[in-house]
């Protein structure tokens, strides 16, 4: 992404792409579509065939999806569905070839380059995801995409990331977008090495919704990172009390435990994170580390 953002005539410019972003309503979202089915919350699982093969054996409503794709291949609407679907299974590289196979078919619809982007990140592909989004955003701009390609700028240390959250604040959107642009400068500047600007940021994003957990999180880590093991552990417990079932605020609860040698607290934690995340595998090398399992 060699091209550079900058500021012209109150346009973001991305290379050959316009974010004309005071032309975005406040009224105007793009709401990703988040697939919730019942019949999706067992993972998918491998059988092995006749042959010796080894097949994907998916939940009925996913494969139910799989051959209508197959036996209506020009449908976008049905194969944009199973990507999401897969996707929503952790099938990320089948998922981004499906959404990429959509996105062929309809290369001007801002909303699959969106979809497109979200599935990229998921996958591991940052520059997939930034190229995504910047073309959505160069069919149609919208604040959210705005912030998806902002986040990715921040998390790559790229100070573009603070001209599009300086310029989503100016909209006036609310406090949500408020937060959203505050949390982004936060993450860049605690990528870059800049601690008070970084703990700055991310207690404005708190002040506009004390409820966003990420922001606490980053917070954390910046004391962490500078070794401040008792000063992260008092955001993580903070934290802990605005959500008592985020399992992330009790996870780094536990590294901050282990990092000050408090072995059974950090036991305790990191029992306490996979309580309410079966799933996190960083709390059973925490407790594999400690000789808890």
């Amino acid at each position: 992404m060699a091209a550079q953002l900058r500021l012209i005539n109150g346009e973001l410019n991305y290379g050959r792409f316009y974010f004309c972003i005071m032309k975005i309503s406040a009224a105007v979202t793009i709401a990703v579509t988040v697939i919730m089915l019942a019949a999706c919350h067992d993972n998918s699982k491998k059988e092995v065939a006749a042959n010796g093969t080894l097949n994907t054996v998916y939940p009925a409503y996913i494969t139910e999806l799989k051959y209508g794709v197959q036996q209506q291949p020009d449908n976008n609407t049905l194969r944009v569905k199973f990507a999401m679907a897969l996707d929503s299974l952790g099938e990320y590289n089948n998922a981004f070839k499906q959404i990429d196979t959509a996105v062929t078919k309809d290369t001007g619809n801002n909303v699959l380059w969106i979809k497109r982007g979200n599935i990229a990140e998921d996958v591991g592909d940052t520059m997939a995801a930034m190229y995504s989004y910047a073309k959505a955003l160069h069919i149609y701009e919208t604040p959210d995409a705005l912030l998806w390609l902002a986040k990715l700028y921040a998390e790559t240390k790229s100070p573009r990331a603070l001209l599009i959250a300086s310029r989503i604040k100016a909209l006036a959107l609310g406090k949500q977008y408020d937060a959203h642009s505050a949390y982004v400068a936060g993450v860049y500047y605690a990528r870059t090495g800049k601690k008070e600007e970084a703990l700055e940021e991310f207690d404005e994003c708190i002040g506009y919704n004390y409820t966003y957990m990420e922001a606490y999180v980053e917070k954390g880590m910046v004391y962490f990172d500078n070794k401040q093991y008792k000063d992260a552990l008092d955001v993580f417990q903070f934290a802990a009390t605005v959500n008592s079932l985020n399992a992330d605020a009790y996870y780094y609860q536990a590294k901050c435990y282990e990092a000050l040698q408090k072995k059974d607290s950090a036991i305790q934690k990191y029992q306490q994170s996979l309580n309410l995340n079966k799933g996190l595998k960083e709390a059973h090398d925490g407790l594999k580390r400690l000789g808890a399992e």
